[in-house]
């Protein structure tokens, strides 16, 4: 079987894309908090959205070596 090429031509548009789908994720649960009166519902969702802040911020920093990889 033949592996399949390390190509990361691209590799900084995919993490754009994946930033924007996790923040857009966030925003998401940050509106359903309104709508829950559960306080260990709020706690999950407010532990969720600093795990992905958290991801944001690795993906923005992977965003910045790949361009400075690619100059």
């Amino acid at each position: 079987m033949k592996a399949n090429p390390d190509d990361r031509r691209d590799n900084a548009a995919k993490l754009q894309e994946m930033v924007q789908d996790t923040i857009e994720n966030k925003r998401d649960a940050e509106a359903s908090l309104e709508f829950t009166d559960s306080a260990e519902q709020k706690k999950q969702i407010e532990a969720k959205n600093h795990r992905r802040e958290e991801s944001i911020e690795a993906m923005r920093n992977e965003i910045k070596d790949e361009s400075n990889n690619h100059q």
